[in-house]
């Protein structure tokens, strides 16, 4: 374990073979020691303030995810606070920190998230990760979540889990994403004004209130930024209201609504060469296809959420959560090829029903069984793109969609020490395209097979420091309308749904009085009928079935607390870690394009790695800072072309104070210290070299944010 750390750690400070060294190794291991030691030396001061005594242990905390809690927790989840370390534009720092996840950001506003190499299906937007806000689906009944709708004051947590979830939350193989907007008890109010780099300018505006019986919560967000690249600016509006209605002490009504305006440009890629001499340059001109700029390349969007949620709690052992929504989607794409529009209105719902229950001295029992569908209506028209303006119909055609689950899950419990899990999904798709715009119209259903999702997992708890997990899940996952309508215009008749099995052995341990928590994960996923993104000559891009993946990996994870005497001036600090492994390969994938059995899958780091250190004195200053590196990444399926590794530091600097009853924070902060030339979201086997989407070098904030009602949290 320990020498396949230090072989592939070396991908991301690389050294030549043969004992040469080149030419920027010395600077580059410079930079690195330096950003090494802003991390460390924090932590080591830290460490000469600890008290001797012990730490209690941590109170039981649920889990949304497959509805446990974490002591007992049968399912590794990662939870994510409502903290950042960053500006607050995105979620890209802090999504990346965890092991295993990888968010990537092409442009201001144009995101991708990958779970164990599910990026794999998305050269745009969010797939086969499935999404929830607040307990309602967030994901489309298409396939695809808009996650770039969300503002950072949209969540109070996130939690995440990596793997195939089809056994509780319909089909996919990517994993599962939870995000909760809780309503703080006390009534309070705050604003925050951030201002940077490049005219960032952002706006977080909530308010809290309690009621009687009702607590309602009501969020404003405003992100604008003119953006590193030329063709780069977004623009985001955004607003959410939450409330909660207690109608007695054992049923409640919750309400949800989420609403985004939003416009971001799209610079397009460049090629290496246009990449290293200009990273700010949009995609130039090339043939017959105008430059992003002439194009006026960019996504208008629109989206709308609103959904209910009962919660009854019937008896002290048996509950149920139902929740319905409703959602609009309206989007317009203007594109160096085209000018696409999509309207996407949808609904659906799910329940889910648990009983849980001491059965005597020994055994208890965790129940829960449940449903969800959804169903979607779309419009999609694809018309010639006009100095931005759309031109002559192409393709028009209208969507249908429907899919639903069913599932059960119990976990029995024996002298809490050991727990067994055993639970299936029964999940279903269907599709139907009608081409208005051919004479006569073209009808094409999809029905894929019906797929039973088992999932089953042992742990054994030797004690409250230290368990031990082992787990054995079957993943499927249908093409979304994305991939059997690509940007070819072409419906892919072709497509199966993909699915295989994931193996993964978890060991959990606290040490030094529960002040210390490390977690180590090993996982081998084998995929069948794997979806994978190509391009044809005119760059857009086509779906295939690649065979078969094996996807083995291993997912290192520490942190550490620091709880000082009362004579400490320092309060609180951590240190956190996080390293992952990913040996992802083609196992045969033979096409048109020829045969690349063996390979390694684009877009997936072999490693990467991520440090994080946070400071806080008593006297209300506080410092944030944090290290992530990744390795090259291949960027076509023959691996003859790679992005380099790079080093991503940021840093944090703040004052948190109180006059009266008004909390004040201000704070300044950097990102990108190392100020690197690096691409963040390739575009995976394109066309005519043309990789590279450059991400923000070097840049600065500072905000203010101002609470009432109580003291400001550090943020």
């Amino acid at each position: 374990m320990f020498t396949s750390f230090r072989i592939y750690l070396s991908d991301i400070v690389p050294v030549r073979r043969g004992g040469s060294l080149p030419s920027s190794f010395c600077t580059n291991l410079i930079r690195l020691v330096a950003a090494l030691c802003l991390l460390i030396i924090p932590a080591f001061a830290l460490s000469q303030q600890m008290p001797q005594d012990t730490v209690k242990a941590l109170s039981e905390v649920t889990v949304q995810a497959f509805g446990q809690h974490r002591t007992q927790a049968t399912a590794i989840v990662t939870t994510i606070d409502y903290t950042s370390r960053s500006n607050k534009m995105s979620l890209v720092n802090d999504l990346n920190a965890v092991p295993g996840v990888r968010m990537e950001e092409r442009s201001p506003g144009s995101y991708r998230i990958n779970m164990r190499g599910s990026s794999l299906r998305s050269p745009f937007g969010v797939r086969n990760v499935k999404v929830y806000w607040n307990n309602l689906p967030f994901t489309d009944p298409g396939g695809n979540t808009y996650f770039n709708q969300l503002a950072f004051n949209n969540f109070s947590s996130i939690e995440l889990f990596k793997g195939p979830v089809a056994s509780m939350y319909g089909a996919g193989t990517g994993g599962l994403i939870l995000i909760n907007n809780d309503i703080k008890q006390n009534s309070s109010a705050s604003l925050e004004y951030i201002g940077g780099s490049y005219n960032l300018q952002t706006v977080l505006a909530s308010a809290n209130w309690n009621v009687g019986r009702l607590s309602s919560k009501v969020t404003y967000a405003h992100n604008g930024s003119d953006g590193f690249r030329e063709q780069s600016k977004l623009r985001r509006d955004n607003v959410s209201w939450t409330s909660v209605f207690n109608i007695n002490k054992k049923q409640k009504l919750s309400a949800s609504l989420l609403s985004t305006d939003m416009y971001y440009q799209t610079p397009g890629a460049l090629t290496l060469k246009e990449f290293e001499a200009n990273p700010r340059a949009a995609r130039p001109a090339a043939g017959t296809f105008p430059s992003a700029m002439d194009a006026r390349a960019a996504i208008f969007q629109k989206n709308f959420l609103a959904g209910i949620t009962y919660t009854n709690n019937i008896s002290s052992v048996f509950s149920n959560v139902t929740s319905i929504y409703g959602a609009y989607t309206s989007l317009k794409n203007s594109a160096v090829r085209n000018y696409e529009t999509r309207n996407e209105p949808h609904f659906g719902g799910r329940t889910a029903f648990r009983f849980n229950k001491k059965l005597n001295e020994t055994f208890s029992i965790d129940w829960n069984t449940g449903a969800e569908v959804q169903q979607g209506n779309f419009n999609i028209a694809v018309r010639g793109n006009r100095n931005g303006q759309p031109d002559t119909l192409q393709t028009n055609d209208d969507v249908n969609t429907l899919l639903y689950n069913l599932f059960t899950q119990a976990t029995l419990s024996q002298s809490s020490k050991w727990f067994y899990t055993a639970g299936i999904g029964y999940n279903k798709s269907r599709l139907k395209f009608n081409r208005l715009s051919d004479t006569p119209g073209l009808q094409q259903p999809f029905a894929f097979s019906s797929e039973l999702a088992p999932r089953f997992t042992v742990m054994r708890k030797f004690s409250n420091d230290l368990s031990l997990l082992a787990s054995v899940a079957k993943g499927f996952s249908p093409p979304t309308v994305a991939e059997l309508l690509p940007s070819t215009g072409v419906i892919n008749t072709n497509l199966n749904a993909e699915r295989g099995w994931n193996y993964e052995l978890t060991i959990r341990k606290y040490l030094l009085s529960s002040k210390l928590y490390m977690e180590a994960t090993g996982f081998y996923f084998d995929l069948e009928n794997a979806l994978v993104q190509l391009r044809d000559e005119t760059g857009a891009d086509y779906f295939v079935n690649a065979g078969r993946n094996r996807q083995k990996g291993l997912e290192l994870s520490a942190s550490y607390i620091f709880l000082p005497t009362e004579q400490s001036f320092i309060k609180y600090g951590s240190v956190k870690g996080g390293y992952s492994y990913n040996n992802f390969m083609y196992k045969y994938f033979s096409g048109v394009n020829g045969d690349f059995s063996g390979n390694r899958l684009p877009g997936v780091p072999r490693s990467t790695l991520a440090l994080a250190t946070d400071m806080h004195f008593k006297r209300g200053i506080y410092i944030n800072s944090t290290y992530y590196g990744a390795s090259s990444i291949f960027l076509n399926d023959a691996n003859t072309v790679s992005a380099k590794p790079y080093h991503l530091i940021t840093a944090k600097l703040g004052y948190d104070f109180c006059i009266k009853k008004i909390g004040l924070n201000l704070y300044v902060g950097a990102d990108n210290l190392l100020n690197e030339n690096y691409s963040l979201g390739n575009d995976i086997n394109a066309v005519g070299g043309r990789f590279y989407n450059a991400a923000l070098r070097r840049n600065y904030y500072a905000g203010a944010v101002i609470q009432f009602g109580q003291k400001a949290k550090l943020l």
